[in-house]
């Protein structure tokens, strides 16, 4: 079995705790219209193919920085739809001391394969996109159906998990949009931490290159003391 890789960040800080190898694992059934990786959404053009074999190989080399909380985090693209591929590698990062993260939307459906592959994670990143099925449905083409019920799962068997938002200008950057969001989380023990993003344009000549419409052309980056003053009131209640 291949996995399908678009690319490897192999010092990366921001997907976990500790240094971490971060895996941008291809293909992505979401159409998020804030995406900055839409190079990742078609499995077939990943440029990278590995065996589980050779990926733990590979991340391996990188042991030395792991230290105590780092390791590998997978990331897309969404993981999770290659979720076999990862589980043919939990074993062999296990012989090689190496913990990992999932950093997920929470779309693909909990089938046995799917919940292995959580439970067997240090943490969870989850994506909560917006703030209700109908914003799901008019920013990322799905759902939300099943990122609730990754949650709840994660609640059940009490994961470590941190929840992220893109904050978007003029879409979901007041107070009380982002109270919206918290009404889906406040109860939920396994969450240790709600971290907020900022909305950036860097992904925007990929839009360009790749001939896909850029719903948010129009938007500029969101300002810094915005997001940490948003930041700041998410903290305050959670």
């Amino acid at each position: 079995m291949n996995g399908f890789i678009h690319s490897f960040e192999s010092l990366a800080a921001v997907d976990g705790a500790g240094i971490r190898c971060a895996v941008f694992m291809a293909g992505c059934p979401l159409r998020c219209a804030y995406c900055h990786n839409p190079d990742t959404w078609d499995i077939t053009k990943a440029p990278i193919q590995m065996t589980p074999y050779d990926f733990v190989k590979k991340v391996s080399r990188y042991k030395p920085y792991y230290k105590k909380d780092g390791g590998v985090t997978f990331s897309g693209g969404e993981p999770l739809l290659q979720a076999e591929f990862i589980k043919e590698c939990v074993s062999h990062l296990k012989e090689a001391g190496i913990g990992y993260v999932i950093d997920t939307s929470g779309y693909i459906p909990l089938d046995d394969t799917v919940k292995y592959v959580l439970k067997g994670a240090d943490a969870v990143l989850l994506d909560l996109k917006f703030w209700d099925d109908e914003s799901y449905l008019k920013y990322t083409g799905k759902s939300m159906e099943n990122t609730l019920k990754t949650l709840d799962f994660l609640e059940s068997i009490n994961k470590p998990t941190v929840i992220r938002t893109v904050v978007i200008p003029e879409i979901n950057d007041t107070r009380e949009m982002i109270e919206k969001y918290l009404t889906h989380v406040r109860d939920k023990k396994c969450v240790r931490k709600y971290e907020l993003l900022a909305f950036h344009t860097m992904g925007f000549f990929k839009y360009r290159e790749l001939g896909i419409e850029n719903r948010f052309a129009d938007k500029a980056a969101l300002d810094k003391s915005t997001k940490e003053e948003l930041q700041h009131f998410v903290d305050s209640l959670l």
